[in-house]
């Protein structure tokens, strides 16, 4: 890498402003995709689907690029379990809660305690300091995602939320964990291998619960085709790649508070697509949220 001397400034990279932004545009249309998809085929189902096809095409991408391996042993293992973490065990969650009906907005509201947890963690497993501003950052960011999911709240049985709220849990933990995990031990593979070790174990574990839990049945449409055509393009292939990008460039709670953008995004482009309302309290959370970010991200560099 090329240092400045005393008289240049360093030369940023575009990517470094444009991939945080790009990476949750991408990443917040992933509840649009499971709200689309999910009438149509089951949660597991769906994503052993999904995991698959995107195994294929890295593959094929692999061999035409002729994509170097990373060392075998450790190193595959390690980005397996990153895999599994941030695909199998996150995904699998989400998908599971939407499909019990757990309304989207208070899904993504539960995995916004990503951001906080991971600051809880992450002086300890990746000697990442976070500062006073930085805490203040984070907890007006989730104020903010509270704001904006709050009315959905109301719209599940008191009786029924626990149970709905389990796969959520289970996913908050998988994203935590997973980005943790990558930054710890494989903060660095190529896109393009890396991609295959992540997601062949996480489609085989997919299948093997799928087959053991569900009916596997699916009812073929265009809106499920679409659907799914966009969570494997759009989602595994391009926004997950962005996020290990960000993950290899910046630090764990730097990368962790974008998650906070992802129920206000998610909110608009559900305005936009599916027509829902959006209150007032709902746009201050978005301008919150955004606040929040900003000041974590800020301190964080």
């Amino acid at each position: 890498m090329t240092q400045a001397t005393p008289h240049q400034s360093p030369v940023s990279n575009p990517l470094d402003s444009i991939a945080p932004l790009l990476f949750v545009a991408l990443w917040s249309t992933g509840f649009i995709g499971a709200k689309l998809g999910l009438p149509y085929i089951e949660p597991l189902t769906f994503l052993g689907l999904r995991f698959a096809i995107v195994t294929v095409l890295m593959l094929a991408v692999v061999a035409l690029a002729r994509a170097p391996w990373p060392p075998a042993g450790r190193a595959w293992g390690h980005i397996a379990m990153s895999g599994l973490l941030v695909h199998g065990l996150y995904l699998g969650g989400v998908f599971m809660a939407i499909g019990h009906g757990l309304p989207s907005g208070i899904t993504a509201l539960v995995v916004g305690l990503q951001p906080l947890l991971t600051a809880l963690v992450a002086g300890a497993l990746l000697g990442e300091k976070v500062g006073p501003a930085q805490w203040v950052g984070l907890g007006l960011g989730f104020s903010g995602v509270a704001l904006v999911v709050a009315g959905k709240v109301a719209t599940v049985p008191a009786g029924a939320l626990a149970g709905m709220l389990l796969p959520a849990l289970v996913a908050l933990l998988g994203i935590t964990a997973g980005t943790l995990y990558q930054k710890r031990f494989c903060p660095s593979f190529d896109l393009r291998t890396g991609s295959v070790i992540q997601y062949l174990p996480c489609a085989v574990a997919m299948a093997v619960l799928a087959y053991a839990t569900e009916t596997m049945a699916i009812t073929w449409s265009g809106e499920f085709l679409f659907a799914l055509g966009w969570l494997v393009l759009v989602l595994s292939l391009g926004a997950v790649s962005l996020l290990n990008v960000l993950i290899r460039r910046g630090g764990a709670v730097n990368v962790a508070s974008l998650f906070y953008l992802t129920p206000p995004t998610t909110a608009l482009i559900a305005w936009a697509v599916f027509g829902e309302t959006l209150s007032g309290w709902a746009l201050a959370g978005m301008a919150l949220a955004a606040a929040g970010v900003w000041l974590a991200r800020q301190t964080a560099r």
